[in-house]
């Protein structure tokens, strides 16, 4: 997970840069040479950040021209309003081929990654955190950036769009000992390298999710029946008539 975090931290640095107008749109990066000696990372660190830029529409990578500043994305295109399901259904589509992947070339040290992160989640230590760790470990492990990318991306909707949050939380917070068991099955089946084992057992976690999502969907909308209901039942009930 270091090399990711170190990464991320160039695809932030190089951001600030452009944000800032030191490079503005239309400009032209430096060479992979000169951004490795700025930031003092190698060059292969460089190149994942320029893929991660290019991903997120900051840059373009021209063949024989160079890396070239676009305009801001966030600044022209609107915010897209994703539900929790829409998060969930993507996540199961994707990290399901994800697990199947990593089952094949995790290592073992990976491994012993995911282990921590089921040993934080079993103790109670920062449970959120080692469930993030835990999909980020088997993203890295399918040694596909692009996926790896798409699934960064998916834990910055859940982790910023205020509505998948608090339903996320209201699915953890009545489900943790079914998400530590689902995190365990998905971990053995990549110990034995079984991609079809992983595959399903990644879909019978979000199937979980997903599941639980509607319920809490479904009770809340009987709550809001129940209020207007109420509201209707005072507005013309003849209680005070009666004696």
């Amino acid at each position: 997970m270091k090399s990711r975090r170190m990464f991320w931290q160039i695809v932030e640095k190089i951001e600030v840069l452009i944000d800032s107008g030191q490079y503005p749109p239309g400009s032209r990066l430096p060479p992979e040479r000169e951004l490795a000696e700025m930031f003092n990372v190698s060059r292969p660190t460089i190149r994942e950040a320029i893929i991660a830029l290019e991903v997120r529409q900051r840059i373009e990578v021209k063949i024989s021209s160079g890396v070239y500043v676009l305009e801001n994305p966030d600044a022209v295109m609107p915010v897209l309003n994703v539900s929790a399901f829409e998060l969930t259904q993507a996540r199961a589509l994707v990290e399901g081929e994800a697990a199947a992947l990593a089952a094949v070339s995790i290592t073992e040290s990976e491994l012993k990654q995911l282990d921590a992160t089921l040993n934080a989640m079993e103790n109670g230590i920062e449970p959120e955190k080692a469930d993030r760790e835990f999909h980020l470990i088997i993203s890295t492990a399918t040694r596909n950036n692009a996926i790896s990318l798409a699934i960064e991306h998916f834990w910055q909707l859940r982790d910023s769009l205020p509505d998948i949050i608090n339903a996320y939380k209201k699915v953890c917070d009545r489900s943790d000992s079914d998400r530590l068991k689902e995190h365990r099955n998905i971990y053995l089946a990549l110990q034995k390298h079984d991609s079809a084992e992983a595959r399903a057992a990644m879909h019978l976690h979000f199937n979980r999710l997903i599941n639980n999502l509607f319920e809490i969907s479904e009770a809340k909308a009987l709550e809001e029946v129940k209020k207007q209901s109420d509201k209707t039942r005072d507005l013309y009930s003849l209680n005070h008539l009666v004696v």
